[in-house]
């Protein structure tokens, strides 16, 4: 059982930014796939980044803006979110794939966080 919990979430002007953490619990986190998605309101979940153990994976609305990171002693990933624009405004989830499959596809993620909530405004 892996556990997810994510943190950093909060309201922003646009042109901001925030960093998104997401601290793991048990099992072996360094061998995990770590993914950020995103769900905005009426909308389904969407591919934010992901990154395994030498690659990293971005939506190209996020590429340039965005920075994905790890810190395996610390079982944490991250995301770093610069210039950000209201429609970035969303519930941001963490996401573990044990096995590489496909990092940009949720279906095939193992575990996920409860989400935190992202506000960008105008």
């Amino acid at each position: 059982q892996v556990l997810l919990e994510e943190s950093g979430g909060g309201l922003v002007q646009a042109g901001g930014s925030l960093r998104l953490s997401c601290a793991a619990s048990g099992g072996t986190f360094s061998s995990y796939v770590m993914g950020w998605f995103r769900q905005a309101p009426g909308k389904g979940r969407e591919f934010v980044a992901a990154i395994s153990w030498g690659n990293t994976y971005y939506r190209d609305s996020a590429k340039g803006r965005f920075t994905i990171s790890r810190d395996n002693p610390k079982n944490t990933v991250y995301l770093q979110m610069n210039s950000l624009k209201p429609e970035d405004t969303a519930v941001y989830y963490c996401a573990a794939q044990l096995r590489y499959i496909n990092p940009t596809l949720e279906d095939h993620y193992n575990y996920w966080g409860q989400g935190t909530q992202v506000t960008v405004s105008s």
